[in-house]
């Protein structure tokens, strides 16, 4: 019994699941099913370091990629303690959707080291992310596979994978990594981005929903960059009213309001959200269970399951999380009439603007913030309305749709190019 319930946390087995609904819906070809079921090509890695006492630490990490006919494959690089393949191939998977639902040409790809950079210094992380390239390399570049920042990875480390990789290489190469640092050809606007690009498709739910959003409540879950940035920008662009935030050490709550740059603020100086101001406390499964307009879910995955989606009150659902929400409680909130934005659209921003990088590193060219955030707004807009018309056309859920409308042109592509 407790293999079983293992096997049904397995965030892979929700990606293959979420697929099977669409492709029994839209009639997809058996073997094009079959072929997006599984990833195309992933490769472990063994990775030596010297650690700063001077021995040597052997970490083991993985690089999948998933499909690639629309074009190179694109997806992040997780550093973290309890990283899994199965969660990097369901990842790499849900980015072969993404990209293909934003319409970029691009396929699906994920990396992931298992360490736990809070416990590895700077010079130990640097040599790690070398040598992580060190094995990749032959596998990744500009026209192949182009990873990112993702958990627990930042600019500097995308900053020393570059250096890595162009020096394997033997001249500089810009475009094999998004997620730069500026100065070496990162693009303005990627830093909020993946917010930003939720902030568009919240915009266009409200409309299909009546719903006002300069008098909507807000509770954000997980207060790293993606929501962080949600509750600023929600605050900011729509004058909405921001109740409740948590981290991993718990949550806060007021009915009044809370101002959500001092709040980052406190928890940059504190490491949490915690014990801000005049809030009250609140746990992270009561604040899923809020009675709010708009819940961001921008923590990990399965926080939104069988157990709690019968007592989840918000109107809108916003997934800047991977994965947040589980098959099972998919089916019980789309019952109770619950709008759910799904992960691969409501969290596409990051990956639209990565491709604006990538496009700009290609040609030398780089644009204004003002000048990505319109073409990232064109972007999640025209998605978020493909994907309202298959909901409305099919008669299904909006991640049913978005699956619909993702895996078709993905077929499409394999079709044309003769892979079935």
């Amino acid at each position: 019994m407790p293999k079983e319930r293992k096997e049904k946390s397995n965030p892979f087995h929700f990606a293959q699941e979420q697929l099977d609904s669409a492709a029994k819906i839209m009639k997809l070809d058996p073997a094009i099913h079959s072929i997006l079921r599984e990833p195309m090509k992933e490769l472990h890695v063994t990775i030596p370091v010297k650690m700063d006492d001077g021995k040597t630490k052997v970490f083991k990490g993985y690089r999948v990629q998933y499909n690639n006919v629309r074009g190179p494959c694109k997806g992040g690089i997780r550093y973290h303690p309890e990283e899994t393949i199965d969660t990097v191939r369901a990842l790499a998977a849900w980015m072969t959707w993404k990209v293909s639902l934003v319409d970029v040409p691009y396929g699906g790809g994920k990396g992931g080291v298992i360490c736990d950079p809070k416990k590895m210094s700077q010079g130990e992380l640097e040599r790690l992310s070398r040598g992580y390239i060190d094995a990749i390399w032959q596998i990744i570049g500009p026209e192949m596979d182009i990873p990112a920042p993702d958990v627990y990875t930042n600019p500097q480390i995308m900053a020393w994978m570059v250096d890595e990789f162009s020096k394997l290489k033997g001249y500089y190469c810009p475009g094999v990594i998004t997620g730069k640092p500026i100065p070496l050809g990162g693009s303005e606007g990627r830093g909020d981005a993946t917010a930003m690009g939720g902030i568009y498709t919240v915009r266009e739910a409200a409309k299909h929903l009546n719903i006002d959003l300069n008098h909507a409540t807000v509770a954000v879950q997980g207060y790293g960059n993606a929501g962080s940035f949600a509750a600023i920008l929600s605050k900011k662009l729509f004058g909405s009213k921001i109740v409740a935030v948590s981290d991993t050490k718990g949550g806060i709550y007021s009915a009044k309001g809370l101002d959500p740059k001092a709040v980052l603020k406190h928890k940059q100086k504190t490491g949490s959200v915690v014990k801000f101001g005049r809030t009250e406390p609140i746990s992270n499964k009561k604040l899923l269970e809020l009675k709010v307009d708009v819940l961001w879910p921008s923590a990990i995955e399965g926080v939104i399951n069988g157990d709690n989606a019968g007592r989840i009150k918000a109107k809108i659902i916003a997934e800047a999380a991977n994965g947040p929400t589980t098959p099972e409680a998919d089916k019980i909130l789309d019952k109770r009439g619950i709008f759910v934005i799904p992960d691969f659209l409501c969290n596409a921003g990051g990956v639209t603007v990565s491709y604006f990088e990538w496009v700009q590193n290609l040609y030398g060219y780089y644009w204004s913030a003002e000048e990505v955030y319109k073409r990232l707004d064109q972007k999640m807009t025209r998605a978020f309305h493909d994907t309202l018309n298959a909901y409305r056309e099919y008669k299904v859920d909006m991640r049913t749709a978005a699956y619909i409308v993702a895996v078709r042109r993905v077929a499409e592509a394999m079709k044309l190019r003769g892979w079935v």
